[in-house]
C-alpha cells in the first residue's frame, strides 16, 4: 500500500472516531474548540495497523539514515502505549526490530521503581524514537525525552499520530530532536 493511501485511510479513520467539535479543555490547559481523542483510533486494529505501517515509511522516506539508528520506539505513558507496540510491530516486519519502552509519568510505586518500562530490550545508551499521539505543546514528550536522557538513552527524533501546529516543531527543535507528524489538524480538518 503506498504512503498516499495508507495517510488516507488514517485520516478517514481518525475522522470517524477521534475527531470532535465543541468546547474542551486539552492536557496543556488550553481551551479549544475540536479535540482528537484518538485512544479510539489506536486501540482499533486498522488504526493501529496504519499507524505502525505509516511510521516506518515516513521515516523511510523523510528520515532513511535515522531510521537505521534507531534501536526503540515508545513515550510518556497513556497515549504512546498502543503507538509503541504498533510500530514496534511494524518494525519487525520491515527488517528495524525497534523493541517497544513506555515511560511512566511517575516512578513505579513498588519493585523496581523504574519510570521506564521495556528497559532489558535497550542496549545501554540507545538512540530511541519517542512517539506522541496528539502533539499541542509537546510537554508530554519533552518529560519523556527528559526521563529518557536521566536514563542514559538518547531520544533522536520525536514522532506524532497528529499535529495540531500549536508550536511543538519547534519545541522539539529546541530540545535537540527531530519531529515528524504523520497528519496535522489542517489535513483533518480540511474535507
Amino acid at each position: 500500500m503506498s504512503l498516499q493511501n495508507l495517510k488516507k485511510d488514517l485520516l478517514n479513520l481518525i475522522r470517524e472516531k477521534s475527531y470532535r467539535e465543541g468546547d474542551f479543555t486539552l492536557a496543556s490547559g488550553q481551551k479549544s474548540n475540536f479535540y482528537i481523542d484518538l485512544k479510539a483510533t489506536t486501540l482499533h486494529s486498522e488504526g493501529a495497523y496504519l499507524i505502525g505501517k505509516l511510521t516506518i515509511q515516513t521515516l523511510k522516506d523523510r528520515a532513511a539514515s535515522l531510521t537505521s539508528k534507531i534501536q526503540g520506539v515508545g513515550g510518556l505513558t497513556l497515549g504512546a502505549d498502543p503507538l509503541a507496540t504498533s510500530v514496534s510491530l511494524a518494525s519487525r516486519e520491515a527488517g528495524l526490530h525497534w523493541p517497544a519502552y513506555i515511560v511512566r509519568k511517575e516512578p513505579k510505586a513498588h519493585g523496581t521503581s523504574k519510570y521506564i518500562e521495556g528497559t532489558e530490550n535497550l542496549p545501554e545508551g540507545a538512540q530511541v524514537l519517542v512517539i506522541e499521539d496528539v502533539v499541542t505543546t509537546g510537554g508530554s514528550s519533552l518529560k519523556a525525552i527528559e526521563r529518557l536522557r536521566e536514563a542514559g538513552y538518547r531520544p533522536v527524533a520525536v514522532l506524532t499520530v497528529v499535529d495540531r501546529e500549536q508550536g511543538g516543531e519547534e519545541v522539539f527543535r529546541n530540545a535537540g530532536v527531530e519531529y515528524f507528524s504523520l497528519l496535522t489538524i489542517t489535513e483533518i480538518r480540511s474535507r
